[in-house]
């Protein structure tokens, strides 16, 4: 652990130059008593780093001076596919390999190149967390990713909405979406279902292995899997009258749904108003997304639907009345 993290000292000192002692202990996450043991342990090995004085002090490397010493380890080098989003990368108990990982690709680049690395860093940012919302507890996200790695066979106690199982799965890739962490797994008889993994309670790992699906690709079945949920969600339309206010809410509060929607509107009336077909969830689910757009809305048809609205709105009419 030292030899690491003299290494990662090194390595801060080549890419960013003078750093004083506060600064090398935060990022190494050590105090700055280690930080002066480490550097006195760098100079005995050969290594000039010299002390600034100074209220612009601080430690540095001699001029000219790189070391070559950047091999990355397996795990280093796979994280750095968690590049953009360090807070997963945490999340998988990767964020102190990714940082090494960063410190080291810099090292071993040209200072040209570096000096863009650098700059992209410090000027584009990933966020995969949603709005407005605090980030799933996902204890056994650890657990369930090195499955994922190992391809060994989970023996998982599960909560869904009707109720608590278990299950036997065969964790075929992990994907984070919108902030949640889902896992895609084999389970009976072969199908591939998803799973969030927040709602795992237990998780145990059998030392038994297994194969993956012939031609399976994450990637492939994420798109198709979303695509099959949206097709199964949106099953009814709703018709619509939306004043000028109205379509400029609606992507906003229906995203791509609202977005096509809006593309085949027909022409708008004499006060602005335009026609649109507006896919939807269920009756009670689209009721309380419909009263989102408040009165730069109208719904037409279908008449259940229309109706339920009304019954809505007349109740809260007469509960605030």
């Amino acid at each position: 652990m030292r030899a690491d993290r003299l290494l990662s000292l090194l390595l801060l000192l080549q890419n960013r130059g003078r750093m004083t002692a506060p600064e090398l202990a935060a990022e190494l996450e050590v105090s700055v008593r280690t930080v002066y043991r480490d550097v006195d342990a760098l100079g005995a090995a050969g290594v000039p780093v010299l002390a600034d004085r100074g209220p612009a002090g601080g430690y540095r490397l001699a001029d000219g001076y790189r070391t070559r010493l950047t091999g990355l380890t397996d795990t280093q080098a796979g994280s750095l596919f968690l590049a953009g989003a360090p807070g997963p990368a945490q999340d998988l108990g990767l964020g102190a390999d990714l940082a090494a990982a960063q410190l080291k690709l810099q090292a071993a680049l040209p200072a040209p190149l570096a000096g863009r690395a650098r700059q992209i860093q410090d000027r584009f940012h990933l966020d995969a967390t949603a709005w407005f919302r605090d980030a799933d507890p996902v204890p056994h996200l650890a657990r369930i990713a090195q499955a994922v790695w190992d391809q060994r066979v989970l023996h998982a106690h599960y909560r869904r909405w009707r109720g608590e199982v278990r299950r036997e799965l065969r964790p075929l890739g992990l994907v984070l979406k919108s902030g949640i962490w889902y896992l895609v797994a084999g389970a009976d008889h072969g199908a591939v279902r998803t799973y969030r993994v927040a709602r795992f309670l237990t998780v145990d790992t059998d030392e038994e292995g297994f194969e993956r699906p012939a031609g399976f690709e994450l990637a492939t079945y994420w798109q198709e899997s979303t695509r099959r949920l949206d097709a199964a969600l949106h099953r009814q339309t709703a018709q619509l009258r939306l004043s000028p206010r109205g379509r400029q809410l609606l992507p906003m509060q229906f995203g791509a749904a609202g977005a096509r929607a809006l593309a085949d509107a027909g022409p708008p009336d004499a006060d602005g108003w335009v026609r649109i077909g507006l896919a939807v969830e269920s009756e009670a689910v689209a009721v309380g997304d419909l009263l989102r757009l408040g009165t730069e809305a109208e719904v037409l048809g279908p008449p259940e639907l229309r109706r339920a609205l009304a019954e809505t709105v007349t109740a809260l009419a007469g509960r605030y009345a």
